[in-house]
């Protein structure tokens, strides 16, 4: 029986499913620059403003999309790229705007979150060679410095009032791990190691804060660094900051902290290896087909007891990938197990075998639902579920797939 993580066969499906991703997003492209919010079937949700997020997200995705030869792919990355070269850019106080709408209001606030990706977007952007995107490179990566990045604590502050006058309290670790991946996706594209320097910060700080906690990850921090472990209480079911471990984000850090210890500058951290495992098993162990039913839920409490037990489908894309990276680091079989359980559970559960892409939300019985994620919004994490087995733990994808690894 083959190991699906490094089956030919299973490579070739993957690939296939890349492509039928990228064919359901194509309508993403906003004619003014920029990418739209997708519905179910894929069309632009009409009056739903611009997403920095959405339009950093679809620019990767779409330049990975060249990157692997699928025509077209450059033209919509080009167009997304647009619209953070362009509507979504603030001239007057810099930065970038989270959203903006029809009429030119833009949302109040500047965020880390919509930067890191922003960061992400414009290194994959150049790495496939799009027009402006190494000025966009330059510019995002040395503004995010100099707003977000806190030298001291060797963390990203979170959110700014519009005109970057000022900080809020508010610290977060969601924030932090995309920063990661953004972080380290520069060092592929630019080599430059600083980057690999402050990443690793960051993985010790979550390491440590993690393991103190029994390897579930406080989200939510107070301006000193301190877990904040009651944040939003009231609102369990938050899109971006939700209440309690969040256990996507268990699976995330466990991937990403083994790109870390593969990263140029990095020096030998055997810790965060064994970190990476700790981390996977206290979220397989709390969220996995724990209520009944198959699927990962939301989110737990402090004791592991699951608070939002609906099913998202991002958590199963990073369990996969993170399944794949660890197989790909230890060769143990039982992550090479795990990552074809969860492939048959999204291909049973979460792909749209009628409309296209995956389900973005599933109840705690796997029935589509919508009440944090409405429609397809994006490809961003269906999309990297279906590269992750195909390459190597460095460099990240948009330069293992440049170089045809």
């Amino acid at each position: 029986m083959s190991v699906w993580p490094t089956s030919q066969a299973h490579h070739r499906w993957l690939d296939q499913h890349s492509r039928d991703l990228l064919a359901f997003g194509r309508r993403t492209a906003d004619p003014e620059g920029g990418a739209r919010w997708l519905d179910a079937r894929g069309v632009p949700v009409p009056g739903r403003p611009l997403s920095a997020l959405i339009s950093s997200r679809m620019t990767h995705v779409y330049a990975i999309g060249a990157l692997l030869g699928v025509p077209g792919t450059g033209l919509i990355a080009s167009q997304a790229l647009a619209g953070l070269t362009g509507r979504l850019r603030d001239t007057e106080h810099g930065g970038w705007f989270s959203s903006i709408a029809d009429d030119g209001t833009a949302e109040a606030g500047k965020s880390c979150y919509d930067h890191a990706f922003v960061v992400l977007a414009a290194s994959t952007a150049t790495q496939a060679g799009l027009p402006g995107a190494g000025e966009l490179l330059e510019d995002a990566s040395s503004f995010f410095l100099d707003k977000f990045w806190d030298e001291q604590a060797g963390m990203c502050v979170d959110t700014w009032d519009s005109s970057f006058t000022k900080l809020d309290d508010y610290r977060g670790i969601n924030a932090n791990m995309h920063t990661v991946e953004a972080m380290l996706s520069v060092v592929g594209v630019t080599g430059d190691q600083e980057w690999t320097r402050r990443a690793l910060r960051i993985c010790d700080f979550v390491v440590s804060v993690a393991s103190a906690h029994n390897w579930r990850i406080p989200e939510h921090y107070d301006s000193d660094w301190n877990p904040v472990l009651e944040f939003n209480a009231d609102k369990p079911d938050h899109q971006f900051k939700p209440y309690g471990a969040t256990i996507g984000h268990g699976l995330e850090w466990s991937r990403l902290l083994l790109h870390a210890a593969a990263a140029p500058g990095a020096p030998k951290k055997p810790d965060l290896v064994a970190a990476s495992v700790q981390l996977f098993d206290r979220a397989v162990a709390d969220g996995w087909d724990v209520d009944g039913k198959p699927g990962f839920v939301y989110t737990t409490d402090w004791t592991g007891r699951p608070v939002v037990r609906d099913r998202m489908h991002w958590v199963a894309a990073e369990g996969i990938n993170a399944a794949a990276a660890l197989y790909a680091r230890t060769g143990e079989q039982r992550y090479a197990e795990l990552y074809r359980v969860w492939w048959d559970y999204t291909a049973q559960h979460l792909i749209d075998h009628e409309h296209g892409s995956w389900f973005h939300q599933l109840d705690a019985a796997n029935v589509p639902t919508d009440t944090v994620w409405p429609g397809k919004a994006d490809l961003y994490h269906a999309f990297q579920a279906t590269l992750g087995a195909r390459l190597p733990l460095w460099p990240m994808i948009a330069t293992a797939v440049s170089e045809d690894i």
